[in-house]
């Protein structure tokens, strides 16, 4: 009887992680630059998350200072902890005139970090950037042959787990200004993925609760001879 339970068991934690990775896409389905998870299993039920690196819809918003990329290619950041890669281009300036995230990082361009001290901010679909007539540098767009290699970190940016010096520049670089790109999560489909996933899981208990009474019966008629 216990190895009857082994499988719906099995299946119903299967079930957790998936509803946990649902919650989970829900939760950041208005996160600018959000990536949802594709969550698998192997044959000895270990689970493997990777990223679904689909491109979100392009909202804009008209503020200069928001970017989304219509292309390939993620935003070089600099943070305390090295170098990160976002999709994230709701930027802003600092009091130095900087370029950075809503966490203060500084967004890089191919120079290092972009001073836009001006009042006319224009930037080019191939990232070239102009504040007050002037050139100001080029937004840093780059990508890697092997996605898997990029780790999320939180703040919709990602870390390269691979070797130093991967970064490649896209084929082609087109940079929105004035929009920003949104979550690749769509809501429909993930409540009806919850809701699939919540009768399936109904189906489990009762199995179990199933199996657990079949015992309990067996257990009753064995004590009685």
């Amino acid at each position: 009887m216990i190895q009857e339970m082994t499988g719906p068991t099995q299946g119903a934690l299967k079930l957790e992680r998936k509803f946990d990775t649902i919650a989970n896409h829900l939760a950041n389905s208005a996160t600018t630059g959000f990536k949802a998870d594709i969550l698998t299993f192997d044959n000895m039920l270990r689970s493997r998350m990777t990223t679904d690196f689909t491109p979100g819809n392009p909202f804009e918003t008209g503020n200069p200072l928001d970017f989304a990329i219509e292309s390939d290619g993620f935003f070089r950041i600099q943070t305390a902890n090295g170098i990160r890669y976002t999709r994230a281009g709701n930027f802003t300036l600092d009091a130095q005139g900087q370029l950075v995230t809503q966490q203060g990082d500084p967004v890089l361009g191919d120079g290092g970090p972009l001073l836009l001290d001006g009042a006319q901010i224009e930037v080019t679909p191939e990232g070239l950037v102009e504040v007050d007539g002037a050139p100001a540098g080029r937004l840093a767009v780059v990508t890697f042959e092997d996605k898997t290699l990029l780790r999320k970190e939180g703040n919709s940016q990602f870390v390269y787990t691979g070797e130093e010096g991967n970064e490649i520049e896209p084929e082609v670089i087109s940079v929105n200004q004035g929009a920003l790109e949104q979550s690749n999560v769509s809501v429909v489909a993930e409540m009806t993925r919850m809701i699939e996933i919540n009768r399936a899981y109904e189906s489990m208990q009762k199995m179990l609760q199933s199996i657990d009474e079949a015992n309990q019966k067996v257990i009753s008629e064995v004590a009685r001879v």
